[in-house]
C-alpha cells in the first residue's frame, strides 16, 4: 500500500463513522416509534389546540384551521433525545466491549463522547428535554400556573436563561473561548461580551425553534437539514465525534419525520423543539460558526421576526400587520395547503443551508 493511500484510511474511517451513527439512530428511533405512540395513544397524551395567542387574545384562524388536530399525541421529541442518549452511552460503554468480544476495532471507533466536543451539546439536548417534558405534560394534564396548563413562558424564559448562562461560564471560563468568527476575515476577540451573545443564541435556537413548530413535519424538516449541515461543517473542522453527534440527531429526525409528515401521527412537543432548538445552538458556538447559523436557519429569524413585529403592531397600533402569526400560520389563513407551506419552508431552508455550509466552510479557510 502506498504511502498517500494509507493516509486516506482515518478519513474513510471517519466518513463511516458518521454515516453509521446516523444510520443507527434512524434505525433504533424507526423501531421505538410504534411503541412510543402506541404509549401516547392508549394514555391519551394528546395535545389542546389552543384558543387564545400568547399576548391573551382570542385566536382568529389558527384553532380553526387546527381543530382537526386536536388531542393528537406530543411528546415525539422524546424519541429523538432519548436514541441519540442511548446511542452516545452505548458507544462510550458497550462499543468497546463489542470490539473486544469480536475482534473488530473499527466498532470501538464508534465511540463518540467526548468532552470537548459532544458533552455540551449532549447535556443541553437531555436538560433542555426533560425540561420541556415536563411542560409538555402539565399542558396535556391542565396543570400549572398558566391558563390551560402548563409552565408560564416567564418560568420557561429563566430556565433557559439559567441552562444557557451554565454553557456561557463553561465555555467563557472553562474552555477559554471569547472569540467570534467572522467567514473570509477570521476571529475577533470580543472579551466577556462572549457571553451575553451565548446566551443570545441559546434562546434565539430554542424559541424560534419552538415557534415554527406548528405544522406537520415543518420543524422536523427543518431541522434535519440544519443538523445535517453541522455535520459538514463539524468535519471540516476535524471535530468528528460532533460531527458523528449531529449525524445521530439527524438520523434520530428523519426516522420522526417519517411518521411525522402530514398528516402526523404524532407531535414532537416542547420535549423536542426546545431541546434540539437549544443544542443547535450549542453546536453552533462550539464550531464557532454564530453567523453562520443565522443564515442555515434564515427561516426562524423569519419566523421570530414576524412574531415579535405581530406583537408589537397589536400593542402600539391596535391592529395586525399578519392574518396569523408566525408568519407560516398567515399563508395558511391567505389559503396556502398546509402541505404546501411546509414544502416552500423546507425549500428555503435547503437553499439558505447550503449557502451557509459554503460560507462555513470556505470561510473557516479549510478549502483553498
Amino acid at each position: 500500500m502506498d504511502i498517500a493511500r494509507f493516509e486516506q484510511i482515518p478519513i474513510i474511517a471517519n466518513i463511516l463513522k458518521i454515516l453509521l451513527t446516523g444510520f443507527i439512530a434512524f434505525v433504533v428511533a424507526f423501531l421505538l416509534t410504534p411503541l412510543w405512540t402506541n404509549f401516547l395513544y392508549k394514555k391519551k397524551i394528546g395535545i389542546k389546540i389552543k384558543e387564545k395567542s400568547v399576548d391573551g387574545e382570542k385566536l382568529t384562524y389558527v384553532n380553526k384551521l387546527h381543530k382537526d388536530k386536536n388531542g393528537t399525541p406530543t411528546m415525539g421529541g422524546v424519541l429523538i433525545w432519548f436514541t441519540v442518549l442511548v446511542l452516545i452511552l452505548a458507544s462510550h460503554y458497550l462499543f468497546p466491549y463489542l470490539a473486544r468480544w469480536t475482534s473488530t476495532n473499527f466498532i470501538a471507533r464508534l465511540d463518540f463522547l467526548d468532552r470537548g466536543q459532544t458533552w455540551l451539546p449532549l447535556f443541553t439536548l437531555v436538560t433542555v428535554g426533560i425540561l420541556g417534558l415536563f411542560d409538555d405534560w402539565m399542558s396535556i394534564r391542565g396543570v400549572g400556573t398558566n391558563k390551560g396548563g402548563g409552565m408560564r413562558f416567564a418560568m420557561r424564559f429563566w430556565w433557559l436563561i439559567l441552562i444557557a448562562a451554565a454553557g456561557s461560564w463553561w465555555f467563557f471560563y472553562k474552555l477559554n473561548w471569547h472569540s467570534i468568527h467572522i467567514p473570509a476575515m477570521g476571529n475577533f476577540s470580543i472579551g466577556w461580551w462572549y457571553v451575553p451573545l451565548f446566551i443570545f443564541v441559546i434562546i434565539f435556537t430554542t424559541l424560534s425553534s419552538n415557534e415554527t413548530d406548528g405544522l406537520d413535519g415543518l420543524n422536523g424538516g427543518i431541522l434535519l437539514i440544519a443538523f445535517s449541515s453541522f455535520v459538514l461543517i463539524s468535519a471540516f473542522e476535524n471535530k468528528m465525534d460532533l460531527a458523528a453527534f449531529c449525524a445521530a440527531i439527524a438520523g434520530a429526525l428523519l426516522a420522526f419525520l417519517w411518521f411525522n409528515i402530514y398528516p402526523a401521527r404524532f407531535f414532537m412537543g416542547d420535549t423536542g423543539a426546545a431541546s434540539l432548538g437549544a443544542t443547535l445552538g450549542v453546536i453552533a458556538m462550539l464550531t464557532n460558526s454564530t453567523l453562520v447559523l443565522f443564515v442555515i436557519v434564515f427561516i426562524y429569524v423569519i419566523e421570530s421576526f414576524s412574531v415579535a413585529l405581530q406583537l408589537f403592531s397589536k400593542k402600539v397600533f391596535k391592529k395586525k400587520i399578519f392574518l396569523a402569526a408566525p408568519i407560516h400560520h398567515h399563508f395558511e389563513a391567505k389559503g396556502w395547503p398546509e402541505t404546501k407551506v411546509t414544502m416552500r419552508a423546507w425549500i428555503f431552508t435547503a437553499v439558505t443551508a447550503m449557502v451557509g455550509v459554503i460560507i462555513g466552510i470556505f470561510g473557516m479557510g479549510r478549502l483553498r
